[in-house]
């Protein structure tokens, strides 16, 4: 039983994380550049509508990182002090991530979202880079 709650928050895990930080890359780089071609008072309403519908997977993709992420750190203890000083800067950018992602989804004008949701997908890749030497050094 233990061995499926496992693979269960490691699947929970990684499925939020890709889909927190594939949708911002996915945002940026392909809906971003879609939102140009259209008039002005279109793109602002597209913008707007596109963030409304992905509001809900950003919700719940946090949610599953958060108890999934807590299942990790409270099953594994025993860490040495170079490990812990790694995972806080991953949960400082983490926090990053989140912020971005609550700010970017509002479903209102924002002039800045094209820029915000780069800075979200740096910050998730430099997360993902993070968490795989941490396994290694684990």
């Amino acid at each position: 039983m233990a061995d499926a709650l496992f693979v269960l928050m490691r699947w929970m895990h990684l499925t939020s994380m890709a889909t927190l930080v594939g949708g911002m890359l996915f945002g940026r780089f392909a809906l971003s550049t879609s939102e140009q071609i259209l008039a002005p008072d279109a793109r602002e309403s597209f913008g707007a509508k596109a963030a409304g519908a992905y509001r809900p997977l950003v919700m719940a993709a946090v949610m599953g990182l958060i108890i999934s992420g807590t299942y990790n750190i409270l099953t594994n203890p025993g860490h040495t002090v170079k490990y812990h000083i790694l995972l806080g800067i991953k949960l400082l950018l983490v926090l990053h991530v989140f912020a971005a992602a609550f700010l970017v989804t509002q479903p209102t004008r924002n002039p800045r979202r094209a820029r915000m949701m780069l800075s979200a997908v740096i910050s998730g890749l430099i997360i993902i880079a993070i968490s795989a030497y941490l396994r290694r050094i684990f």
